[in-house]
């Protein structure tokens, strides 16, 4: 058996995810999403401490924002208003955060973003060299997501949706700062025990979730990392530190992805080459397309596309980026997240329209 692909999957009012790709995928394929402020504007949505822990409440507000994404770009089909599973979900519950806050961190919500993290629950060297895997799964906050899973199998059967479970390096800055970047010269040994509890508890809580949700009827089996902050280290860096635990994560699930956010992977094609497993890579449109389709043939490949570009910029610039991404790395998506509530829907339409014409070989 090849590799099993992902593809980009942006849940309604959350951050990018993935999801198992299917094989309809066009050649140039639009994943497109929505900052919370924009459902803020036009629904009303409140995205405050109850839109993430009230299954009912949450489920009702995803009604209304699938109505006015279906009526503002009818074109998009996973927005179908007769398909329900994925409204009673726990897709976005704690935006970026699942992780750290099953860590012990507060976090911050508003009725227009996504949560933020309290800095003053950053970890110490001290907490650090205390961390237990087993301590961290039993915490408050483990148990509040099994109680979200029970109640929305009892209400609705299909436990539908996609945590986001960040990756091992994101998930350290995230609790610990940017002292991580000075640890890993100066406390390689915490590091490494950092780094090897961080991912033991995404392993661990990941597959205690999508086995109740397969249990539910929702086949899950796939963790995609987020290493946004990889280009805050070396290739060599990454490959002796985080590389070892991204690869046992892939080793765990039957599908592995890694996104490195709007960056150049370039320099990081060829240890990353050496993941097993590589179901999906997405990268920024300054990397080398042609060579990391080479690279990657067996993998899904996206290109993450600058929302303040597509508010900002010239036609004449995102028609040329969207023709050079298709003509270098197609067949790809175009992960078209956060747009801003600012953007007018002519413009998403636009983009839309060229992305289709490129596909479909009406285009050059």
């Amino acid at each position: 058996m090849g590799i099993l692909k992902l593809r980009s999957h942006i849940p309604i009012a959350g951050p990018a995810r993935r999801e198992p790709a299917d094989g309809s995928e066009s050649a140039l394929r639009v994943s497109l999403g929505f900052e919370p402020a924009w459902f803020n504007k036009r629904c009303g949505i409140d995205f405050s401490e109850k839109w993430h822990k009230d299954p009912l409440y949450r489920y009702e507000s995803l009604i209304a924002m699938k109505r006015e994404l279906k009526s503002s770009f009818p074109q998009i089909s996973c927005w179908d208003r007769n398909y329900l599973d994925d409204l009673a979900t726990i897709s976005g519950c704690y935006g970026a955060y699942p992780v750290p806050y099953v860590f012990g961190m507060q976090l911050i919500y508003a009725p227009d973003r996504w949560p933020a993290l309290d800095p003053r629950g950053r970890l110490s060297p001290e907490q650090i060299e205390a961390l237990e895997v087993d301590k961290v799964l039993e915490s408050p906050a483990v148990a509040e997501i099994f109680d979200q899973i029970e109640q929305i199998e009892a209400e609705w059967g299909k436990v539908h949706g996609y945590l986001n479970w960040q990756g091992v390096l994101n998930n350290a800055f995230n609790l610990r700062g940017q002292e991580i970047f000075l640890d890993i010269m100066d406390k390689p040994d915490l590091v490494h025990h950092f780094f090897s509890v961080i991912a033991e508890v995404m392993i661990g809580l990941a597959k205690k979730v999508q086995e109740r949700q397969r249990q539910s009827g929702f086949y899950i089996n796939q963790l995609s990392v987020s290493n946004c902050v990889m280009n805050m280290i070396s290739p060599q860096t990454y490959a002796e530190f985080v590389f070892p635990y991204d690869a046992r994560i892939a080793l765990s699930f039957e599908r592995f992805g890694v996104h490195t956010c709007n960056w150049n992977v370039t320099p990081y094609v060829e240890v990353l080459k050496e993941l097993p497993s590589l179901g999906y890579l997405d990268m920024g449109i300054m990397s080398d397309l042609p060579r990391v389709s080479l690279s990657f043939p067996e993998s899904y490949l996206a290109v993450i596309y600058s929302p303040v570009k597509l508010h900002q910029g010239t036609w004449a610039d995102i028609s040329s980026d969207l023709e050079k991404i298709f003509t270098e790395l197609a067949p790809c998506d175009l992960v078209m997240a956060d747009v801003q509530a600012a953007t007018p829907d002519n413009t998403v339409n636009r983009l839309l329209k060229i992305c289709s014409e490129l596909a479909e070989g009406r285009v050059g």
